[in-house]
C-alpha cells in the first residue's frame, strides 16, 4: 500500500509537477511488481473531475482519490477495514499520521526514502539489455547459416 505523492519526490526522473507523474511511477511500480512478483495499491490524492476511482494496471492496482478527501485518509480507512488482515500489509509513507495507523494495525511501515532506495537499486541490478540479445558477429552467422543448410539437406 503506496501513497504516490509521498513517493515521487524520493524517485529521480520523476517529479510532482510532471503532467505524467502518476503514470512514470504506476509504470516503475508495474517493473518492480514483475521482478518481485508482488501486488501494489498506489493511491493518489486530487483526481480531476471524472477521474476518481480505481483502475488496475496488471499487478498495479491505482486509487485515484476524489478532492476533498486525502489519500492519507482513504489508506488510513483501508487499513482499519483490513483489520487483522493488515498484519500481511506493507504501507510505503513518510506521513506520520499514516505510519501511526499502519502500526496500529500491525502493518509494516517503510519510509517513502527507503522505498526509493529499494526501487533505485533494484533498477541498478537490472542490465539494459540482455547480453543474449547482443547481434552475433560475422563468423557466428556463417556458423549458424551453415548449421541450418546442413540440418536442411539431413531432413530430406
Amino acid at each position: 500500500m503506496i501513497d504516490g505523492h509521498n513517493l515521487i519526490p524520493h524517485l529521480p526522473g520523476i517529479k510532482l509537477s510532471d503532467l505524467d507523474d502518476e503514470a512514470q511511477l504506476i509504470k516503475l511500480l508495474q517493473d518492480y511488481c514483475r521482478l518481485r512478483r508482488k501486488q501494489i495499491e498506489v493511491f493518489f490524492d486530487r483526481a480531476s473531475a471524472g477521474q476518481a476511482g480505481d483502475r488496475h494496471y496488471g499487478a498495479v492496482r491505482a486509487v485515484f482519490v476524489r478532492r476533498g478527501v486525502t489519500a492519507d485518509e482513504v489508506m488510513m480507512d483501508r487499513l482499519r477495514k483490513l483489520g487483522k488482515r493488515a498484519r500481511n500489509v506493507i504501507v510505503v509513507s513518510s506521513d506520520r499520521q499514516v505510519q501511526q495507523a499502519a502500526r496500529a494495525v500491525h502493518a509494516t511501515v517503510v519510509s517513502s526514502e527507503a522505498f526509493a532506495a529499494g526501487l533505485r537499486s533494484m533498477t541498478d541490478d537490472q542490465p539494459d539489455f540482455d547480453p543474449r540479445d547482443r547481434p552475433l558477429s560475422e563468423e557466428e552467422v556463417v556458423e549458424w547459416e551453415a548449421l541450418f543448410r546442413r540440418g536442411h539437406t539431413d531432413s530430406k
